[in-house]
């Protein structure tokens, strides 16, 4: 028995390495995300997202040089009180610091038997002694761009420092008027869910009447139809821009909400038919059956035994729409375009033509994560059961 455990255990490391190996593909990067969205934006420019883990930056530099005569914290020497903002503004470059260090101090080298440390050494030590002093305070972390994003700020320092220095560039107000910024990524965060939720619910409210009918009820060519609406799904999204672009261009329908409802819903419906048909093909017959005897029409069985029942793979199939459908570009870039953008375009918007703006891009990329996040993981229960049920053969 101990050997079965044994070769059990054993049998189990490799698909437990796979599975690991696999995790940490997808959490690393998303980790480096959060850490470099919540990180300044000198500190962005000047170092990967894995040195947070380290001291910050100069930190080591001046414990090496500095610290045995000024201390730890710099207030060792009163005269020399390297806290003090007024004495740290003579040194805000490498250049001044390395002269300083090159003078004498009575009659002495300044750093001893010391050796003068190189430029790059005195500009992390000046980095730092602007940090401790107040000079130049760094945060290791910020929400900075975050509220840059969302407010959609373009300017040469943050949204908070400009506006609290009251000088804001033209297009921002300083109040929470800014979130409707169309630049901002909180306009697109409310285009986002009024392109969503619609072109999610849509799709499942004709699924499951479409499913249902194609489960219980009995009519001509039904098998054929399904099958049709089947082998839909094999049609590519892009082959049909073109033609449809025209047809909404006769109706008047580009450029609205409208017209991209009708999109999504019209490209969800073969999935969802197939996946609701063969779930509802599942429930017992005796069930509805026993409904119908009782005097209980087609209706009443839908809304109070098949729906209830279905909860599951509306579930799923909920993620599955949503998931899509707030991830996609190419609809809203094509139908919807800069007259209500979206988060997956508002993203790229936030970098300006010349590269400006793009320390933004990990905040707006994680901001446009939260909501399916969110989504999938409140109803991740569902998610195997429905894919399951798309694959059961009614």
């Amino acid at each position: 028995m101990n050997r079965e455990k044994v070769n059990a255990f054993f049998a189990r490391i490799p698909r437990n390495i796979v599975i690991l190996i696999m995790i940490l593909i997808w959490v690393i990067p998303t980790l480096g995300l959060l850490i470099t969205s919540l990180r300044p934006l000198q500190s962005i420019q000047s170092s990967g997202w894995w040195t947070f883990l380290q001291a910050p930056t100069g930190s080591k530099e001046y414990a090496q040089n500095c610290a045995s005569c000024h201390g730890e914290d710099g207030k060792l020497i009163a005269a020399a009180d390297l806290t003090n903002p007024e004495l740290i503004k003579q040194f805000d470059r490498s250049v001044l610091l390395l002269r300083t260090l090159r003078e004498e101090v009575n009659g002495q080298p300044h750093l001893g038997s010391q050796e003068i440390p190189s430029a790059q050494t005195a500009a992390d030590i000046v980095v730092h002694l602007k940090n401790i002093s107040g000079v130049e305070k760094r945060p290791r972390l910020t929400l900075d761009n975050y509220v840059d994003a969302l407010m959609g700020y373009r300017g040469t320092r943050t949204y908070a420092i400009d506006c609290a220095a009251g000088t804001p560039p033209l297009d921002i107000n300083c109040n929470l008027s800014d979130l409707l910024n169309p630049r901002g990524m909180g306009r697109a965060f409310i285009n986002s869910l009024l392109v969503t939720i619609p072109a999610t619910f849509l799709p499942i409210l004709f699924a499951a009447l479409a499913g249902y009918a194609f489960a219980w009820l009995d009519f001509k060519g039904r098998m054929l139809l399904f099958a049709v609406l089947v082998g839909l799904q094999v049609v590519p999204l892009q082959m049909t821009m073109v033609p449809i672009s025209r047809v909404y261009a006769q109706l008047g329908l580009n450029g609205t909400l409208l017209g991209v409802w009708l999109f999504h819903t019209g490209f969800g419906m073969p999935y969802a038919i197939y996946l609701m048909r063969n779930f509802l093909g599942t429930l017992p017959r005796d069930l509805f059956e026993s409904a119908y005897l009782d005097g209980a029409s087609h209706w009443t069985a839908f809304y109070k035994l098949a729906i209830p029942l279905a909860l599951p793979a509306i579930a799923s199939l909920g993620i599955f729409q949503f998931l899509w459908v707030w991830n996609d570009l190419l609809v809203a870039l094509v139908f919807l375009g800069s007259s209500t953008p979206v988060m997956t375009y508002q993203i790229a918007n936030m970098v300006s033509s010349l590269g400006a703006g793009w320390h933004l891009l990990t905040a707006a990329a994680f901001l446009s994560m939260l909501l399916p996040m969110v989504v999938f993981f409140a109803l991740q229960r569902y998610f195997v059961r429905g894919m399951l049920a798309g694959a059961v053969k009614g």
